[in-house]
């Protein structure tokens, strides 16, 4: 599979520097669609900007990015079967198809409590320990790629059978020998990496929708 080229041309046409990072895109892109298709989960993490990015993925996936993702017939049908009619059919108009993407970096009560009693470079590790299981996918995003609480994560994540996703600056940093697939951006200032860390993943974010819910799109309600 490959990113539909109508969507890549136009990112590159707005990301020129991103060019060359097309097969990478590519590779991503595959194994963030043999994950979903296997019925696997995501789960992303990362700290600061990268913490904001981990979030603004799983909204993009969770719910509708660009195009409808209506109910197929037998979701409606299980929902209007339910006793609570009122509520069911409220849902039934509203709830969207979704993938299923955890931020790691949402929660604060136990992200306090193992920083506290465990370690603070343990937040995300233990968490892939607790969630992640056999075919699940790591996307740990680090501007550096020398983010220690990231790489202990993936290393986790491999252990625990599952594969890692890594985006980073130019140089990939010590991360990027943990991953299946490491994109990296042409850049080295933080602020211009989580630049084009956003068009990045909002590539994929695009190119995985229309993957999955394009067909569907037309039966929007």
């Amino acid at each position: 599979m490959e990113v539909e080229s109508k969507i890549w041309q136009n990112w590159i046409g707005r990301f020129p520097a991103l060019a060359s990072s097309q097969d990478r895109v590519g590779q991503a892109f595959n194994l963030l669609c043999d994950t979903f298709s296997s019925g696997n989960r995501l789960y992303v993490c990362g700290n600061g900007g990268s913490a904001a990015d981990s979030e603004h993925i799983a909204g993009d996936l969770v719910k509708a990015f660009l195009k409808p993702r209506p109910l197929r017939d037998f979701e409606v049908g299980r929902l209007r079967a339910q006793p609570e009619t009122d509520l069911a059919e409220y849902l039934a108009k509203r709830l969207e198809r979704g993938l299923p993407v955890y931020p790691l970096v949402s929660q604060t009560a136990l992200g306090t409590a193992i920083a506290n009693d465990v370690a603070g470079d343990m937040v995300f590790a233990q968490q892939i320990w607790a969630y992640g299981r056999d075919g699940d996918l790591l996307w740990a995003v680090s501007t550096s790629g020398e983010s220690r609480n990231v790489q202990l994560a993936a290393t986790a994540a491999h252990a625990r059978g599952m594969k890692v996703l890594g985006m980073t600056g130019k140089t990939g940093g010590s991360l990027g020998a943990l991953c299946d697939v490491l994109l990296t951006v042409p850049e080295q200032r933080v602020d211009y990496i989580q630049t084009l860390h956003v068009a990045v993943y909002h590539i994929l974010c695009e190119a995985v929708e229309d993957h999955f819910f394009a067909a569907d799109a037309h039966r929007a309600r």
